[in-house]
């Protein structure tokens, strides 16, 4: 559904481009139906090192990141996962994130400040957190899902200058075509985001939760990074990624908190605080 969807929004933009620019739409459509394909071809297999690419970081080993590894490697093994790629990325804003198509191929990134910031309990709850989005496959759905937003939302800003100043046909109300095109595609890729990412972030806490027993680990380490988040926001990297980190890393108010791909921090919070009354001895 998230390939079909967002590779009909690419191809929705294909069908303005051609009806502009070469007065066929057909010949547009097509043409971004194949680039769409090729796409989600690359997204299924590379969107794991483009992310991290983006964000800078760097896999390491027990040696460069010993605590960090150590975690990672006890959940693992706790919930029966085999040992992901870890990797550090170089910002001080404290947060983390897991790509990669499946669990065999999954790295956990964790930020400089997550680990200056949080102790091994609240690191063991974000790291988790993770794994539970490595365990349900949710990082191959978020990895993509950035690569073909990213896309969208450059091509329909591309497009809508294009048809502005780059000439092309712009009779027969084309020039709204090109303003609603530009206003919804970058719109309809982060709705469709925030649907799975909102519904997988709540499963991710109370699986992660589960995982390790203690609930309350990340219910901690959440108000942390949320205010940590806040007081230092990310300075590079894209927000149509900002899904998959397990809290918001960009600075946004108003109408970017109505499409932000995270639940509210104090319903998540409130739901592993009830979790803890029944999981603890």
């Amino acid at each position: 559904m998230m390939f079909l969807v967002l590779s009909g929004i690419f191809v929705a933009i294909g069908w303005a481009v051609g009806a502009i620019f070469f007065n066929d739409w057909v010949a547009g459509a097509l043409i971004f139906l194949v680039i769409a394909a090729a796409m989600n071809i690359v997204s299924y297999f590379f969107s794991s090192k483009i992310v991290l690419a983006s964000y800078r970081a760097k896999v390491v080993s027990e040696a460069d990141a010993p605590r960090l590894y150590r975690i990672v490697r006890n959940i693992s093994q706790t919930a029966g996962l085999p040992m992901p790629q870890v990797a550090i990325v170089p910002t001080q804003t404290p947060n983390a994130f897991a790509t990669g198509r499946n669990p065999k191929h999954a790295t956990v990134a964790a930020t400089e400040g997550i680990l200056n910031l949080l102790n091994d309990d609240e690191l063991t709850g974000v790291l988790a957190h993770e794994m539970a989005h490595v365990k349900d496959r949710d990082i191959l759905v978020m990895s993509v899902a950035a690569t073909l937003a990213g896309a969208i939302s450059y091509a329909s800003r591309s497009f809508f200058w294009g048809s502005m100043f780059g000439g092309g046909n712009r009779d027969n109300g084309n020039i709204l075509i090109a303003v609603i095109v530009a206003i919804t595609a970058p719109i309809a890729a982060l709705m469709l985001q925030m649907a799975v990412s909102r519904s997988r972030e709540y499963l991710a806490d109370r699986e992660g939760a589960e995982m390790i027993g203690k609930p309350l680990y990340l219910a901690s380490a959440l108000r942390k990074l949320e205010a940590g988040n806040r007081a230092r926001p990310m300075q590079f990297g894209s927000p149509t990624s900002s899904g998959m980190w397990i809290v918001n890393p960009f600075k946004g108010g108003g109408l970017v908190n109505l499409f932000s791909t995270h639940p509210p921090m104090d319903e998540r919070i409130r739901r592993l605080e009830n979790m803890a009354s029944g999981i603890r001895m």
